[in-house]
């Protein structure tokens, strides 16, 4: 894992210490665009906690954490139960006293055909993809506030280019992930004022990494289809490309970037 991220930052130039200092929570950073929007904010100074959901997955989550160029930690929390958000949140303000970065990452997703989809399907997204990043936002509020330095919190959602230019097979995946984008709109609204925080989301779309990979050869020949067409070059985005722009929304210069819908589709979805 150590080597996989090494390679993709080799040969360019690793960002200053941008978020020196700042505390991030990256939820379901354990793997895939999770553990590379982790590395990302550790390359640039911050502090970043490493989230996985059981217990089999703590030993990617802390090789994750090894491979950071910053201090780091990874804390166990599922956040498909009410308690999980809090928990992780109340963890991480316990071992670093403050919390500065929230990216809502942690989501699952179903590819089947819309009759195949179940109630069982139906709750697994809600509660995580829904419902765990509401709680979970709302847990970090108030260590958000302003800070004296002048400088504030950034909550950063990851969407999914699924929720505005929907896909076959994800009518459950594409709904929750629509829902954290009225998210974003609501909170951006709203939130800046009490909180002095900024609210933007990030919308990958269909990217390299073992989640996609797995989602097997029948979703994949519905899919590359549309990966041809893409604008940018016929191929999937790549994982330290989401973080990049994650990176740059949690950045202080950002300040004025509040409300923003980022897509990283290499032009394949344009609103």
């Amino acid at each position: 894992m150590h080597d996989e991220f090494s390679s993709r930052y080799s040969g360019t130039a690793i960002p200053g210490q941008s978020l020196k200092g700042k505390v991030a929570i990256v939820s379901g950073s354990s793997s895939g665009i999770g553990a590379a929007i982790a590395y990302e904010l550790s390359s640039r100074g911050a502090l970043v906690v490493v989230n996985y959901p059981h217990a089999k997955f703590q030993s990617e989550a802390r090789t994750i954490v090894d491979s950071f160029p910053s201090l780091g930690t990874a804390i166990e929390a599922d956040l498909s139960t009410t308690t999980g958000p809090s928990d992780l949140v109340n963890k991480t303000v316990h071992l670093f006293n403050k919390v500065d970065i929230l990216v809502n990452n942690a989501a699952i997703a179903v590819n089947l055909p819309f009759e195949e989809q179940t109630l069982e399907h139906w709750e697994s997204l809600i509660n995580l993809n829904g419902r765990g990043t509401f709680l979970l936002t709302q847990a970090v509020l108030p260590h958000l506030l302003k800070k004296e330095d002048g400088g504030g919190g950034r909550i950063v959602n990851i969407v999914s280019c699924s929720s505005r230019g929907p896909p076959p097979g994800q009518t459950i995946y594409a709904g929750t992930k629509g829902m954290v984008d009225s998210f974003t709109r609501c909170w951006a609204k709203e939130l800046p004022q009490k909180y002095g925080c900024t609210v933007n989301s990030v919308s990958p779309g269909p990217t390299r990494t073992p989640g996609f990979e797995d989602a097997g050869p029948e979703a994949m020949k519905l899919l590359q289809p549309i990966i041809n067409q893409t604008p940018c070059g016929p191929r999937m985005g790549e994982a330290d490309e989401v973080a990049f722009a994650v990176g740059f929304l949690c950045e202080e210069r950002s300040r004025w970037v509040n409300g923003t819908h980022l897509s990283v589709t290499g032009g394949l979805y344009i609103d």
